[in-house]
C-alpha cells in the first residue's frame, strides 16, 4: 500500500489556473493554514515564521501593488505576459505572505553563539517548511496554490499597506483557490541521477 503522505505530495502542484469556487470558509482556510505553520519544525524550536493571510480586496490589493511595481522595471511592450501572470494570481481566493522575524534569529545567536552563522540558514529551512506545509494543507482541501517571490520589490509597500513590523522580512506569497485547469504531467529525473544508498 502506499504511502498516505506521499499520495497527497503527488496532489500538490504549482496551480496556476485559480479561481474563487472555494467551498471552505475564510474562518476554516484561516485555522487550517495557522495550524499548519505552527506545527511546522524550526531549528531549536525558534519558531521564526510568520504569516499574513490576505482575504477580498486585500488579497486583490496585494496584486496591484506587485503590478505597480513592476510596470516601473518592465517595459510596456514586454509587459502583456506579465499582467497575463498576475491575473491569474489575482483570479485565485486569496494570498498567503510568509515571513520570518529577524529579531527572534538575533536572539538565538546572541544566545547560541557558536551557531550564529546557521541561524540565518535555518530561519531559510524554516520559512522553506512552513510553506511546504501550508502547501499540503491546501491540497488536502483540493485547493491549488502557486509559490511567489516579488520580494524585495514590494517589501516597504507591503509593510507600509498592512503595518508590518520592520523585523518582518517577506519571504514569498501564496496565492491560492479552486483549481479550474489541471496542471500537465511533472517530469522527474532518474532516481539514478539523484540518489545514493548504501546497505
Amino acid at each position: 500500500m502506499k504511502n498516505r503522505y506521499i499520495e497527497l505530495m503527488e496532489k500538490r502542484r504549482s496551480i496556476y489556473a485559480l479561481g474563487k469556487n472555494v467551498e471552505q470558509t475564510e474562518g476554516k482556510l484561516q485555522d487550517t493554514i495557522m495550524e499548519a505553520i505552527k506545527h511546522s519544525p524550526t531549528a531549536f524550536n525558534s519558531q521564526t515564521s510568520r504569516a499574513v493571510i490576505l482575504f477580498n480586496e486585500h488579497h486583490d490589493k496585494l496584486w496591484d501593488l506587485v503590478e505597480e511595481q513592476l510596470r516601473s522595471i518592465v517595459p510596456a511592450e514586454n509587459f502583456a505576459r506579465t499582467e497575463e501572470k498576475l491575473d491569474s494570481f489575482r483570479a485565485g481566493f486569496a494570498t498567503i505572505l510568509f515571513f520570518e522575524d529577524q529579531d527572534v534569529i538575533q536572539q538565538y545567536q546572541n544566545q547560541f553563539s557558536l551557531y550564529a552563522e546557521q541561524f540565518p540558514i535555518w530561519s531559510e529551512q524554516a520559512t522553506g517548511i512552513a510553506q511546504h506545509s501550508v502547501w499540503m494543507a491546501l491540497a488536502q482541501e483540493r485547493l491549488g496554490a502557486s509559490l511567489q517571490h516579488y520580494n524585495p520589490l514590494i517589501d516597504q509597500n507591503v509593510k507600509d499597506e498592512w503595518g508590518i513590523p520592520d523585523n518582518w522580512k517577506l519571504t514569498a506569497q501564496m496565492p491560492f483557490g479552486s483549481i479550474e485547469a489541471v496542471p500537465s504531467e511533472k517530469e522527474f529525473l532518474a532516481n539514478e541521477e539523484r540518489f545514493k544508498v548504501f546497505r
